[in-house]
This record gives C-alpha cells, structure tokens and sequence, in this order.
C-alpha cells in the first residue's frame, strides 16, 4: 500500500541498530532532516553495550556536523564537558626529545597564487632561521595555552584559525539522544537475536529481539560496532585488511583525574610498541595506549601506560580500571549495500592517530543523506556512496600509515619494521612530490589538505630538496619582509587572546560529575 501516491518501495521507516555514538550522531542528524510525519526512525539499542571511548578527540569538520544538527556550541560544551582542540602535538615521532604540531587551520596564506610554505622554504634556503610552525596562528595560539576562534573577516589574522573538540563521548552520545527523543525518535531498549531477509532480494526485512519484538523498516543503519551485524554477519559484505601497513591492533584506555588546566590540542606521544594519547577535557583527562600486540603484552601495556600517568604528573591519577579494546585496521570492502548502511566501527576502522573516527560516522552520515536512497535496493546510488567512502578511507590511511613511516626512531624493532615496510603508491607518490618541490596539494585530497600534510611531513621529516620555482618571482629583500610581517602579526594576535580555561569558564563551563550522574 502506498502513501499520497508514492511508489511501494519509497523510504518510510528508518531503523538504526544500535546506540552508542555513531548511532545516536545517525539519529540527531536523521531527526534534524525528516520530521515525524514524514520517516518513522527508530533506533535499537543493547543495554549490554556501551560507548568506545576512543572517539573523545575531534578535528575541525565536527563543527559543521553539530551546526547541521542544530546544535548549540556553548551549551553542546557544557554538557559533553568539552574543551577546544587547535591541534595534535607528536612527541618522539621523529625521535625521542623532538616533538611538533600539527595545527588546524593555514601557514600564512598565498602570496601570488603561490602557497605561502614555497616562500618560507626558499628563505630558508637563503639562511632565514624561524621555523615555519611560527607562521600556524592556531599552533603558536596552542603553545601559549590560548584560545580564540575563526574570524569570519578574511582580512583578520584569526581568520587562519581552525578549531575542534575534546569531549566526553558518553556525555555527547546522551547529549544526541536527549536532542533526537526531543524530535519524535523511538528508542528500543532490547538486543538483537536474528535478522530477517526478504528471500527473494536479500533486503533486511526486519530484526527480531530478545523479548519477542520485531521490528520491521524499509531501511537500515548499521551502528552494531566493529562486528557489523547487518553489513557483515548477515549481508557478508567482506573487509579488506590494512594491518600490513598499520599494524596497531590493541589500545587500552583509561580515564585520570584533571591535573592541570585543559591545554587546547591532544597529545600523541611514541612509545617503544605504539603510542599515547592524551586528551584534557574541564572535569578530567582522557589516556589510552595503542599498541600492536606482537610488541607487547596486554598486562604490560597497561603497566606502561598507568606508569606513565604518574611520571607526568603525580595528582595525574587513574578513575578507573584499564579498558582494553581490540581491532583491525581497514573497511569494509562495501559500506553500503542493499538496504544497509554502515556507519561508525562497523564500516571499519582507522586507529585514532589524527582523530578521525567520529569524523568518518559525520561523513558517512553527510554523503548518506546527499545520496539517499530512492528504494530499498537503490544500486546507483550505493555504488556512488562506496566510491565517496572508500577514497576518503584510503586518504586517511596514507596520512596515517605517513606518520609511523616517516620516523627516525632507529634500533626499536617495530619502529625499524614501519620505516622500511611496503607503503602504497599514492603514499609514494605524495612524498616524491614533497620531497623533489615541496609540494603538499596532492590529487584526491578530501579531510586532510595542504596544511595538514605539511604540518607532518615538515614536523617528521624528509625535508625537501627544491621549492616551487613561482616563489622566485619577488625579491629578497621583500621575501624576508613578508614573511617577518606574518611571523610578527600571529605572535601579536595570539598575545592578545585569553587563555583556554578562562574561555572555558566564561563561555561552557560544565556542571559537576553529580549533577550530570
């Protein structure tokens, strides 16, 4: 039977498989598009199962995802006891005592048509000293402990700046729940026994849970986790293993008390059989080790990391016993099929090196709706949307799979291992061009652009032997005097902003862990 006249197989009932938070960012956002009249949208969740909280770091495009979903900033940050992000400092990836920045936002801006990086590497040839990390206004802003946002006006130095979030991702996924409940979302409380297939297509047709229920829709979306209970336990999507290049396979994660005020970026620091991450936010301080077990044993990871706690500070204190997590890095060959869609670990899942998790759950839910299905089975449709996912996948994994390759930590067996193992030719290719010219606009670039890939392959080395021959087209004298004008102009603007707990306590300060119990 059809509705107003619509065809029999028009989209009417979307159901989310389970909760966590890829499943309730699919409902905020679902919510925020249908209203009730017209998609049904109900979301299953295991009481069983709680939320990864290896997603507590963002980068920059969750700005967007939370302004689609309307949500707002100030109060999101109070409720999700959130901190602001500029960037990632990498300590010991080049070698231990060397650390770096990877900044949001730009180096400068183009000088001609030119990228602003090719001047500074031509002065550089010529003897100029300041390094290029002094011309990021977000990273000297996050050396200094202070906080300011974008500049909607192109002609105010802040207007370079870019920001993300540390959150509590429980906080933000019960956050996302309250805002889809608000808009008319069924929430199921039960677990799910077996899925129903339409014989003659394959289609989900609907689950069936422990209590009897059964819960038909016309569309499904796979928020099951790294199992993947409708993409690959009943649709048998595949998955392509990417642990030859990025071998990680464990991490074990832990939460610790606040010990000092949140400093505006993450921190990723190597350790001998991976590395440490370590997020601020206003009521504690997130910590995890990723490892690759073959280096290390679980009981020693957690040893290492716990140690570790202490040595950086001595009121840094675990909350909680080590949770350990285990995965392997990659995709699903497919993410999309039939009337399924992955969203979230059961698409598969990149360690969270450049934090990119929650990021991949907004993505695939953004290129979802710009190709949402005309039917239960729209095959056009699926195979754009595999295409969209699999080239923003495989950019992310180059970028990360740049990080282990790049670095010089000498003598240590997996470091050796990741500095000579096979990498892809479109890895190659980017680091021929940097390393022949500079140059850092690769083809295919989706999240991670110029400035990203500079901030690595400047902070981890090799440096480059040329530099775009266009950067000759000024003077000497007026190369130094732009550059000093640039350097000078973000030492002066971020002196002048306040600092990042000030901004925390004046614009979101966070209830206590009581009143949100």
């Amino acid at each position: 039977m059809t509705q107003h006249g619509a065809p029999a197989e028009t989209i009417r009932h979307i159901v989310i498989v389970g909760g966590g938070t890829a499943g309730w960012m699919s409902a905020a956002f679902l919510t925020n598009f249908f209203k009730p009249h017209q998609m049904k949208i109900t979301l299953i969740e295991s009481p069983e199962i709680g939320t990864v909280g290896v997603g507590e770091a963002t980068i920059p495009p969750i700005s967007f995802f939370n302004q689609a979903v309307g949500i707002n900033e100030a109060e999101f940050m109070s409720a999700t006891q959130a901190s602001f992000k500029l960037g990632i400092e990498f300590c010991g990836w080049r070698h231990d005592g060397h650390s770096y920045m990877h900044p949001f936002g730009t180096y400068g801006s183009p000088i001609n048509g030119v990228s602003f990086h090719a001047y500074w590497l031509r002065a550089r040839a010529l003897g100029y000293k300041p390094d290029l990390s002094e011309f990021s206004m977000s990273n000297v802003a996050a050396t200094k402990n202070r906080f300011d946002r974008a500049a909607p006006n192109s002609r105010d130095p802040r207007a370079a700046m870019a920001h993300a979030y540390h959150f509590d991702a429980s906080l933000y996924a019960r956050y996302l729940r309250t805002l889809a409940e608000g808009r008319g979302i069924r929430r199921i409380a039960g677990t799910i026994t077996s899925v129903g297939q339409n014989p003659h297509d394959g289609t989900i047709e609907y689950v069936s849970l422990s209590d009897g229920q059964r819960v038909e829709g016309d569309y499904f979306i796979d928020c099951s986790g790294f199992r993947g209970l409708l993409i690959e336990q009943t649709l048998k999507a595949g998955y392509e293993d990417w642990s030859d290049m990025l071998p990680a396979n464990r991490a074990v994660a832990v939460p610790s008390a606040r010990f000092e005020a949140p400093v505006p970026y993450t921190r990723a620091t190597a350790l001998k059989a991976g590395w440490q991450w370590r997020i601020p936010l206003q009521h504690r301080t997130g910590n995890g080790y990723v490892y690759v077990s073959d280096y290390i044993s679980d009981d020693e990871a957690a040893q290492t990391l716990l140690a570790n706690l202490g040595s950086e500070h001595p009121h840094n204190k675990a909350l909680a016993e080590p949770r350990f997590l285990r995965f392997t890095t990659g995709r699903r060959k497919v993410s999309r099929m039939k009337n399924v869609v992955a969203i979230g670990l059961s698409s598969g899942f990149l360690e969270p090196l450049e934090s990119t998790s929650i990021h991949l759950i907004q993505h695939g839910l953004i290129k979802f709706a710009a190709t949402f299905p005309m039917s239960k089975n729209d095959e056009v449709s699926a195979r754009l949307y595999n295409r969209i996912m699999a080239e923003e996948l495989e950019q992310i994994r180059d970028f990360l799979i740049l990080h282990y390759h790049a670095n010089a930590r000498e003598g240590e067996p997996l470091w050796d291992y990741l500095r000579h193992m096979p990498i892809p030719d479109s890895l190659r290719e980017k680091l021929s061009l940097f390393e022949t010219r500079g140059l850092a606009i690769f083809p295919n670039q989706t999240i991670f652009q110029e400035p990203n890939w500079l901030a690595v392959l400047m902070g981890q080395g090799p440096q480059p032997k040329g530099y775009d021959p266009l950067a000759d087209s000024i003077p000497e004298r007026d190369l130094i005097a732009a550059l000093e004008r640039v350097r000078t102009l973000c030492a002066q603007t971020t002196d002048r902003m306040p600092a990042h707990d000030e901004v925390l306590k004046r614009y979101c300060a966070a209830p206590s862990l009581d009143e949100i119990a």
